[in-house]
């Protein structure tokens, strides 16, 4: 078993405050490195914020603020996600650094000695929003289906073009190889098809007299880095590349988490620039679905976007977590709403984990006698097979829907063994009922740790001190 892993985020722009879209990713990447470390490996965790672009700028420009001024504001907000959701990043790299445009710029000379840059004349359609070029079949009405209220510009320069289209026949032979390369397999299936009707290269660089915000491309200043070949050298420049190879070949290659709408840029281009450079392609990509409220985008303009700060506040930092992942499978688009997401908490949370902790601490503090659940810890991760191949899937809510139906077994098991009747009539009995009980619940509390640690760790605490607590006060 390898024994080294490494998983990563996609980086979001620093345009806007962070969305529960974001926080879903960064939660899910937290769970697989948690419970990747409960498998006995060592782990490394990524993040960060991606700084450069046309988007940014406008953004500044409105705000009458620098861009680097402007990157530092939002930046601060993306990396407190770390505390608000309590995610165990091990590194929050942002686009800015200097270590990071060293490396792109190196990645970039590479890709160009090796033949696959060349500069042309272009004229294209370009959506700001999504920073990516957009063909005539992709526009719904001359917009893009995915930023409809903004206007499609036409771009016409010289830039640089990356030779996307002589990695058509590598990228189908590498998918071929690697059948989990990207999950859920619905997605796997899109990008597959994408590459089979042939790639087009792709402009990798801006005029730097008309969008200034990039990294400079080497041997001329002219022109600034296109923001996703940027972007996306980040994987590795978080890891030393180029100059810290060991520590690179110690992490290299990892697993990413992105949202469907990253599917081309994760899975095929950034495979491609990795083909280029020589260097190995990603292990495996997770996406995720779009989270919409009440069957709509969230949009500010609707008025329904809702913030994890917001989340964290009305359902604590584990309760968060907990209905960021239950919600919807793993790939699908989901549905939620703040009434949706009261009636989850109130239903396995407040009358599930924690009224059966709560039950059971009660009726424990009652035995006279105390139990060893360390020595007696039944371990659910490191020769769990199952349980290994569901995370490894991204499934994380299928895992969770075990462990609530284990709560309601637990439940019936105290309704039908009357423990609080036995402590009268049967003494043995009650010890018997009480330590199935405890160590049942304490599983659950075992079972929890990579996607609740704060409320596992206090479920543990709370039974070996016998104390009782409300974990999740009812909304």
């Amino acid at each position: 078993m390898e024994k080294s892993y490494y998983i990563t985020t996609t980086l979001p722009y620093v345009n806007a405050r962070p969305h529960i879209g974001f926080a879903l990713e960064i939660v899910s990447a937290d769970v697989l490195k948690r419970s990747n470390q409960l498998f006995g490996k060592e782990t490394f965790f990524n993040t960060g914020t991606d700084e450069h672009g046309l988007k940014v700028l406008r953004k500044a420009e409105e705000l009458g603020l620098s861009a680097q001024e402007h990157c530092n504001k939002q930046a601060k907000n993306f990396k407190n996600l770390k505390e608000l959701l309590n995610v165990d990043v091990d590194k929050f790299i942002r686009t800015t650094d200097a270590e990071h445009e060293k490396a792109a710029q190196k990645f970039w000379n590479i890709c160009s000695e090796n033949g696959y840059i060349y500069k042309k004349n272009y004229k294209v359609n370009y959506c700001v929003g999504c920073e990516l070029e957009k063909t005539e079949s992709e526009l719904v009405d001359g917009k893009c289906p995915e930023h409809p209220n903004a206007e499609i510009e036409i771009i016409e320069e010289e830039n640089y073009f990356f030779k996307f289209s002589e990695f058509g026949e590598r990228l189908l032979e590498m998918y071929d190889k690697n059948p989990d390369f990207v999950k859920p397999k619905k997605r796997f299936n899109e990008i597959i098809s994408f590459v089979q009707q042939g790639l087009q290269d792709f402009s990798i660089s801006r005029l730097k007299k008309k969008m200034p915000w990039g990294v400079e491309v080497p041997n001329d200043e002219r022109h600034v880095m296109y923001v996703w070949f940027d972007a996306l050298v980040n994987y590795i420049s978080t890891l030393g590349w180029p100059d810290d190879d060991e520590n690179f070949k110690k992490w290299w290659p990892g697993v990413q988490f992105c949202g469907k709408d990253n599917l081309r840029q994760q899975s095929a281009m950034w495979q491609a620039m990795l083909m280029a450079a020589e260097l190995p392609c990603s292990k495996k990509i997770y996406v995720n679905g779009f989270i919409n409220v009440n069957n709509q985008k969230m949009s500010k303009s609707l008025g329904n976007v809702i913030s994890p700060k917001e989340m964290v506040k009305r359902y604590g930092v584990d309760g968060t977590r907990y209905l960021l992942l239950s919600m919807g499978s793993f790939g699908e688009d989901s549905d939620i709403s703040w009434k949706r997401f009261d009636e989850k908490f109130n239903a396995d949370l407040a009358n599930g984990i924690g009224n059966l902790t709560s039950r059971i601490i009660t009726l424990y503090k009652k035995a006279d006698f105390e139990l060893d659940f360390q020595k007696s810890k039944r371990d659910p991760f490191s020769e769990n097979l199952e349980l290994q191949k569901t995370l490894e899937e991204g499934k994380f809510g299928d895992e969770l829907a075990r462990v609530m139906i284990l709560v309601r077994d637990l439940d019936k098991t105290i309704e039908n063994q009357k423990p609080w009747e036995l402590i009268k009539t049967d003494k043995e009995a009650f010890r018997e009922s009480i330590e199935g009980l405890t160590r049942g619940v304490y599983f659950v509390a075992i079972k929890l740790q990579p996607f609740m640690p704060e409320i596992s760790n206090e479920i543990i605490k709370n039974l070996e001190d016998k104390t009782k607590v409300n974990l999740f006060p009812r909304i």
